[in-house]
């Protein structure tokens, strides 16, 4: 997008490189129910995310949080002075909530 509202296409009619690679990652399945969980709990243990997302298996939800640790989105912390591990969302990541906010108005109204 540019100056902030403007979706810029190229000339050949394809979509906003930017904003392909934003559905590739927010539209990979269970993306989005990670970044909520995170949202709306902050920063949890890899068994409260599983918790919260049932239907994820664990091996899924391994590879989802490290493809969105990647994507600068989530971060893993470890405590040195225990075994403790938690995923919170970067800045990057919290810039996420009108977005979220959006959709579930949308889902509100639609689903």
């Amino acid at each position: 997008m540019a100056n902030g509202s403007v979706m810029t296409k190229k000339t050949n009619n394809s979509i906003c490189p930017h904003f392909e690679k934003t559905f590739s990652i927010l539209g990979k399945k269970w993306n989005g129910l990670i970044i909520e969980t995170l949202l709306s709990a902050g920063a949890q243990r890899f068994k409260d995310i599983s918790g919260a997302i049932q239907k994820c298996s664990d091996r899924v939800l391994v590879e989802r949080l490290k493809e969105l640790e990647n994507e600068g989105i989530v971060i893993r912390r470890t405590f040195s002075d225990s075994s403790l591990i938690q995923y919170e969302l970067t800045q990057k990541g919290k810039e996420l909530k009108p977005v979220m906010h959006t959709v579930h108005d949308w889902a509100d109204k639609w689903c």
